[in-house]
């Protein structure tokens, strides 16, 4: 994969039915996003070209970010929206240890069932987090991924439900975080900028945004 792979910011047209169908159904969504990438990737293409995505929602528009390898907005629906692409190099050309960021990033906070010794042998449920268990998972890979976290702030969004007629009836919550942040090991948060964060990530999760935190 590129080390230095580019973001595509869509301000998304509200008025198209494609934009208002994909923001129904993540899955559908997953699909529009993955029309972006090259062809012909194998079996597993968003993890050969590394695509995460996520929707940043306000009461007046809707913005869809894409970051991937190789990304080309002409491959989406027409009047989808308006793409702005960008490389990432010089962000990550900018990390270093004690940068002051400001970060946001939707996440999938799970934790695998704890069973009974009756039931040794077996694999848990996946069971999402909420509240102060799903903070501390944050708190956790946010340390792992070269974050000092100062401030996180969650923000509850609708949960997502794959809608394919074979995909499993599995409902992936999702949280928003945004908050500051001091960059601890610029090797490691490149590489969770890279591949993401937690689980969802075909759902719209795992998506991390950094920028330089506002000088006093």
């Amino acid at each position: 994969m590129n080390d230095h792979p580019v973001i595509a910011r869509i301000r998304l047209n509200p008025h198209s039915r494609a934009v208002q169908r994909d923001l129904r159904d993540a899955t559908q969504m997953h699909r529009t996003v993955m029309r972006m990438v090259p062809d012909n990737l194998g079996d597993a293409p968003r993890q050969q070209t590394g695509l995460l995505y996520r929707v940043d929602e306000t009461d007046t528009s809707s913005t869809l970010l894409v970051q991937a390898a190789q990304l080309d907005p002409d491959r989406l629906p027409a009047d989808y929206g308006q793409a702005d692409v960008k490389s990432l190099a010089p962000m990550f050309t900018a990390l270093r240890p004690g940068l002051g960021i400001r970060y946001r990033i939707v996440l999938n906070p799970t934790k695998r069932e704890r069973l009974s010794l009756e039931e040794k042998g077996k694999r848990g449920r996946i069971v999402p987090l909420s509240g102060p268990e799903a903070d501390a998972w944050w708190l956790r890979r946010a340390t792992s991924a070269g974050l000092h976290l100062h401030v996180l702030t969650p923000t509850n969004l609708a949960p997502v439900r794959p809608r394919d007629t074979d995909a499993p009836p599995l409902r992936h919550s999702l949280l928003r975080y945004d908050g500051t942040a001091t960059v601890t090991d610029p090797e490691a948060l490149t590489n969770a900028v890279l591949s993401g964060i937690g689980r969802g990530k075909p759902y719209g999760a795992g998506l991390l945004s950094l920028a330089p935190a506002a000088s006093a």
